[in-house]
């Protein structure tokens, strides 16, 4: 049985408890405090690749964790909710309907090029690199992986060094820290 578009309301489903159950109290409250779910979280539409996502994700930055994972009746992962550095997301199997575009994106802010240079391979393995430090990964979800160094020197008082920042920006694919400090410098 498929987790498509079509399916998914039909299958509204918490962890195998129907939403009449849910609303009627009938489930045991959060056992955890911090289970409590946060006021707005991005939810992610994978074809089938949910739990694979967010557990290669959660790899990829300190305190990030695995939380909730419901099924689909018949056994099979619905939802996974995850936590990226404090950050919660819940990934869904919905199906092949829809595929992620570029009109949103996850922007890391890195304090170093060390962790720009970490992220940015383990990201675009299998995935795709762009421009501006923009890259898709395997699953098609875009990120912004950027040097917090960028926006300290765009958002200088100087307009002519922000300017040659961002020309040198514009050049690159991974953000070269580097190079922005010689463009930068330059006069």
């Amino acid at each position: 049985m498929g987790h498509g578009a079509k399916n998914f309301p039909a299958a509204c489903r918490s962890g195998g408890r129907s939403f009449d159950a849910l609303v009627a109290g009938d489930v045991p409250p959060r056992e955890r405090e911090d289970d409590v779910m946060q006021k707005i979280t991005t939810y992610l539409w994978f074809d089938k690749e949910a739990e694979e996502a967010a557990t290669f994700y959660t790899s990829l930055f300190p305190g990030s964790r695995i939380g909730d994972v419901q099924r689909y009746p018949e056994g099979g992962v619905m939802t996974v909710t995850f936590e990226l550095a404090g950050q919660r997301y819940i990934a869904l199997n919905g199906g092949p309907e829809f595929k992620f575009t570029e009109a949103i994106s996850l922007y890391v802010d890195c304090e170093s090029q060390e962790e720009v240079d970490e992220l940015w391979a383990r990201l675009t393995e299998g995935g795709e690199e762009s421009q501006c430090g923009w890259l898709k990964d395997r699953y098609g979800l875009s990120w912004q992986i950027i040097p917090r160094a960028l926006t300290d020197l765009i958002g200088g008082s100087d307009p002519a060094t922000s300017a040659r920042v961002v020309q040198a920006m514009l050049g690159m694919k991974k953000i070269e820290v580097q190079g922005l400090l010689d463009a930068a410098a330059r006069t």
